[in-house]
């Protein structure tokens, strides 16, 4: 060991003496525990891991300390003032990257002390504590409220053998104490019908209709990422007398998690982004109404849907091409079969110059023989043939995405047919690697990240990174889009959206779609979507599943994405009666009125790390009446959102959760905040509330979302409260906003004064028009109410200056 760097710190001279860490290199400081700490070269590791020390032995780094106890090493790193990293493990700490964690560790100032309990670390937002007793570690705030802390029974560090791993892997669980009353949220995608993961048992394992996210967070202002993408089980609060929060995952070479602290769970999630990647902006077109089914089966069929949706004067922005469109024997060969599809080309020609767009559906499975799967089985890239293969002979084979090398060649090989064509994204079905349909098989085999025990759960992540690098590489003029059946960790950074898989139409599987969303969104990845109507089952005929389809279609106008799909008969708008029709026309015009609003809501995803769609927790976290509802949530920052999951309703509960008065949408009635109501939910009305404060931009109703783009804008302003909310433009699509070129305009409306204020515009950017018109709706009882056009107290011609309009 280096004297002359590194000492022994006994005494009491050390004793509570505080010391802070910048980010220079050149300084080292030797931290202190009297009579315990004996700070270590990284020379000294080997040695120290061989001895059974009798007392903690700890050692500060750059970015936090470490503390080796008789049970094993637990490291503590300081990863921003609000978020920290926790890993414990034996011996040397393992050469392991995260396939989650994008972001470089970046350089952080922090102190370091010894208190009666052990050594501390604190931020400007945190206080953590690990116990000389046992290496645990604790969390406060930094006034030193508790937030949880780490239960290790005696002895056990937490990993133990794994009968079922590779050699060298572990099994890892941790524990945390839940203290006080707080709901848990996050974890991914379950239809389990809870909105709280309180008192639940949740598997984390990737299958369809489950996806595995193994992030959530509390109400009481905290959120942990398990770094983990092994079969996990969490345990929150199970059994219902337990005060525990339990990880456990099947396969791990150290424990490896983050402690996200925040004031609310956006500032949570937001750190979850920073450290997993930021959702970059997708293409305005992308926001529109999606028509899809399994599926088209031919060029003229497709071409023809959105030839009929136009005929119609039905806004769409948006075709799919699910699978089967090529030959037989050629799934992943990427080619149209030319019997059906004599152009691809034209095809996206005819769509595009009807302002439509479409994506096409491509699998990780490809057949046997085909020239593709053969160049992926030489570069050695190719999973074997699986060992417990329930489908019949032939089934094909799937690609390992895990490696650089496999997600290239596979991309090249989809890149080298569908670019050329002109698609405008992707679909990325069975991304949970089904193999030979019996979930789970790859945890047998190796994978270009190593064992697939270890690495199961991060498949989707891999999969869509190499098509979503791709697309950015390839189509450099687009905006990468990815639809796909499963997620895991940091999926958001690929614009991805998931879809809750081939689900049953249902009243039962409807309900439960909202909170299995809700938590989906609630772990970090912001756009999801569900099937409407289900994929299984349904009959436009029948009047009993076309109340559920209505239904069900006003709950998808208010999701990310607003798409139709299903097998079956085919369920475009025109195959419904004509009631239902006019009311499924009239809240595709809802979606197109609210753009402006959804657009200028994405942009504060990207750069805020917001979310869209929202559980009441997240801007109600301190009222107790607004958790556990599975059945509402918040569209944007202003809109309360309660489908109605009930047939034969022609009314549902509601509760306006907070203080604040709230207007009924399609009347303008104020009403109480905090107060249950009753609302009117006959077929044609999905119940809709507008927190008092909003300032609600409304574009009018067009064909396709760009022709939109620079149009007069209706600002519906809901007094009551003081409010804000900021316009957002750029060219629409492409990378310009990347490099600044976008704008935005700052909206506040001031209670007390009775003002708007139109902030001057920042930004610029090609296309920008000189001129806007803003139209200014006071609403109240009848005023400014519904889809209709309100009919404007005042107009403003704006030219990037600041305005003001008075209120009556």
């Amino acid at each position: 060991m280096d004297r002359g760097k590194y000492h022994a710190c006994t005494g009491p001279a050390f004793e509570g003496r505080r010391v802070s860490r910048g980010s220079s290199r050149g300084s080292r400081l030797a931290p202190l525990l009297a009579g315990l700490i004996v700070a270590f070269s990284a020379a000294g590791d080997t040695a120290l891991a061989q001895a059974s020390a009798p007392t903690p032995v700890v050692r500060q780094d750059e970015d936090g300390l470490s503390v080796r106890t008789a049970q094993g090493t637990v490291s503590v790193q300081v990863w921003g003032d609000n978020i920290v990293r926790v890993r414990r493990y034996r011996g040397v700490a393992p050469n392991r990257a995260s396939l989650a964690v994008v972001m470089p560790r970046p350089a952080q100032r922090f102190g370091v002390a010894t208190t009666a309990a052990g050594v501390e670390i604190t931020t400007p937002a945190l206080k953590v504590t690990v116990a000389r007793e046992d290496g645990a570690v604790s969390f406060s705030d930094a006034a030193g409220n508790l937030y949880t802390r780490e239960v290790l029974k005696p002895g056990d560090d937490g990993l133990a053998q794994s009968a079922t791993a590779a050699p060298g892997l572990f099994s890892a669980r941790q524990a945390f104490e839940i203290s006080g009353s707080q709901a848990f949220l996050g974890l991914g995608q379950h239809a389990d019908g809870a909105i709280d993961r309180h008192g639940r048992h949740v598997l984390l394992q990737q299958v369809n209709t489950d996806v595995a996210v193994p992030m959530l967070w509390s109400t009481k202002g905290y959120g942990v990422l398990w770094d983990n993408a092994s079969v996990t089980t969490v345990d929150v609060g199970i059994p219902q007398a337990s005060s525990r929060l339990v990880f456990q995952s099947e396969a791990a070479r150290d424990i490896d998690y983050y402690f996200i602290a925040g004031a609310d769970p956006d500032a949570v999630i937001a750190g979850y982004r920073r450290l997993t990647g930021a959702a970059p902006m997708m293409a305005r077109w992308t926001w529109g109404f999606w028509q899809s089914r399994e599926r088209y089966a031919s060029q003229d069929e497709l071409v023809g849907i959105a030839r009929r949706y136009r005929e119609m004067n039905i806004p769409i922005d948006a075709v799919i091409q699910d699978w089967q469109y090529w030959a037989p024997g050629q799934w992943g060969s990427h080619q149209f079969d030319p019997a059906r599809y004599p152009d691809p080309k034209k095809m996206l020609a005819d769509l595009r110059a009807m302002d439509v767009h479409a994506i096409v559906s491509v699998w990780p499975r490809l057949d046997t023989d085909l020239a593709n799967t053969k160049a992926l089985d030489a570069a050695g890239v190719l999973f074997p043939p699986t060992y417990r293969n329930v489908y019949p002979a032939g089934f094909g084979r799937w690609y390992d995405p895990y490696g650089k090398a496999g997600r290239d060649l596979y991309w090249s090989q989809v890149s080298k047919s569908m670019t050329p064509i002109g698609f405008d994204g992707y679909w990325l079905d069975a991304s949970e690697a089904e193999l030979g349909g019996d979930w789970g098989e790859m945890r047998a085999l190796s994978t270009g990240a190593g064992p697939g025990a270890e690495v199961y759960n991060a498949y989707p992540l891999m999969h869509t990174t190499g098509v979503y690098d791709g697309q950015l590489k390839d189509a450099p003029g687009k905006r990468p889009f990815i639809l796909t059946r499963s997620a895991w960790l940091g999926q958001q950074r690929n614009a991805a959206v998931t879809w809750s898989g081939d689900i049953h139409g249902d009243w039962e599987v409807f309900r439960k779609q909202i909170p299995a969303g809700l938590n989906f969104v609630a772990s970090g990845i912001p756009y999801w979507n569900t099937d409407i109507g289900g994929f299984f089952g349904g009959q436009p005929g029948d009047a009993n599943y076309r109340e559920l389809f209505v239904r069900w279609f006003q709950f998808g106008a208010f999701t990310p994405m607003f798409r139709v799909h299903g097998t079956g008969p085919a369920k475009e708008i025109w195959r419904f009666d004509e009631p239902a029709q006019a009311i499924l026309r009239r809240y595709v015009e809802l979606r197109y009125r609210l753009l402006p609003y959804i657009y200028a809501t994405s942009w504060r995803v990207t750069d805020q790390g917001y979310t869209m769609m929202r559980p009441l927790e997240m801007d109600f976290a301190a009222d107790p009446l607004a958790h556990g509802l599975a059945d509402q949530y918040m569209f944007g920052p202003n809109l309360l959102i309660s489908p109605v999951i009930q047939p034969k309703a022609e009314t549902r509960t509601v509760y306006l959760p907070g203080k604040a008065p709230w207007y009924d949408f399609w009347t303008g009635h104020r009403l109480a905040g905090g107060s249950t109501v009753t609302a009117v939910a006959p077929l044609d009305r999905l119940p809709i509330h507008v927190r008092a404060g909003a300032i609600l931009p409304l574009g009018p109703v067009v064909p396709h979302a760009e022709a939109g783009a620079n149009a007069p804008l209706e600002i519906r302003v809901y007094r009551g409260a003081d409010g804000a909310f900021t316009l957002y433009d750029d060219e629409g699509d492409g990378q310009g906003y990347r490099q600044g070129r976008r704008a935005t305009i700052d909206l506040r409306w001031n209670e007390a004064r009775r003002t708007l204020t139109i902030g001057a515009r920042t930004g610029t950017y090609p296309g920008m028009p000189r001129e806007r018109t803003f139209n200014i709706v006071w609403v109240g009882e009848q005023t400014g109410a519904g889809v209709a056009v309100g009919a404007p107290a005042s107009t403003v011609r704006y030219v990037g200056q600041e305005t003001v309009v008075v209120a009556p």
